[in-house]
């Protein structure tokens, strides 16, 4: 099994290749995420859980910190006792090999914080 939390992302361009169905068949079988159809454009979706809101909150910043980090952001949602974060690549209309890593990286993040 790859180990995405350990890699970086690359800069993406429009009609760059999306994650091939192997990297995302292994991925979603080694974790949590799943992979949705939202506006017709695939996504990877984890909704993680909090004791409040203060929690649910920093963890949403230090998302928002490797996000800007790294030039690619997804789709928070943060409420009380949990956090729901999407990872697409919009250039490409799909999941791109730096959405598995942002993922991987993101429960990393969340593992820290328990």
């Amino acid at each position: 099994m790859t180990d995405y939390s350990q890699m970086t992302c690359e800069a993406c361009r429009v009609g760059a290749p999306p994650a091939s169905d192997q990297e995302l068949t292994e991925f979603l079988a080694s974790s949590q995420w799943q992979r949705l159809i939202i506006d017709d454009e695939p996504r990877l979706r984890r909704v993680y859980a909090f004791k409040n809101f203060v929690g649910a909150l920093a963890f949403t910043n230090e998302i928002a910190k490797i996000a800007e980090a790294e030039g690619h952001h997804p789709a928070l949602l943060t409420e009380w006792g949990r956090v729901t974060v999407d990872w697409w690549t919009h250039k490409i209309r799909d999941i791109h090999r730096n959405d598995l890593i942002m993922a991987a990286r993101s429960d990393q993040i969340y593992a820290q914080a328990q």
